[in-house]
């Protein structure tokens, strides 16, 4: 089956195998190349080195901003962060896209019920990223108040990690 939702969980499996399978970064970028979807994700892990940390733990449960998130949030902002020679802004932003352990979209939600409409999950960037309901769509809040609604949810990895897509980049700070 050959459907836009088949391509973006094939994108997906493919662009996060660079996260667990360091010898296939060529092969898998390759192949996700094709995929305009998430071009500017897939550079901005490429110009640091969390792949080493996420091939070394796992789970892990990323939100992956599409590439009109990161065009909502500045080009220009995200050229500079990937072309600068200090990548720790960097891997503090997409460090924040991240949170320790199989968040499926079903835990997700139980947490919210059981914190009265709110859950707070800490990022392995080390801050909480808040999560509530608008209507059937989770949407997550950062520090600075900004919010990204998950619009593809429960996107497996090979380490037994889920990818959730997100329609606006997130921040632990200002930037």
């Amino acid at each position: 089956m050959n459907t836009p939702a088949t391509k973006l969980l094939l994108g997906f499996c493919l662009a996060f195998s660079i996260y667990t399978t360091a010898q296939n970064t060529s092969n898998a970028l390759s192949y996700t190349s094709k995929l305009d979807n998430h071009k500017i994700l897939l550079s901005a892990v490429n110009a640091t080195e969390l792949g080493t940390l996420l091939k070394k733990s796992g789970p892990f449960t990323i939100f992956a901003p599409s590439d009109a998130a990161f065009e909502k949030f500045s080009n220009n902002k995200m050229a500079e962060l990937i072309n600068a020679e200090d990548k720790s802004a960097l891997k503090s932003l997409l460090s924040y896209h991240i949170v320790a352990g199989q968040l499926t979209a079903s835990r997700m939600l139980r947490a919210i019920g059981r914190g009265n409409g709110i859950a707070r999950f800490t990022t392995v960037q080390g801050k909480k990223l808040t999560a509530h309901l608008d209507g059937y769509d989770i949407v997550l809040t950062d520090p600075v108040g900004n919010t990204a609604r998950i619009t593809t949810a429960d996107l497996n990895l090979e380490n037994e990690g889920v990818v959730h897509e997100i329609d606006s980049v997130i921040l632990p700070a200002q930037m």
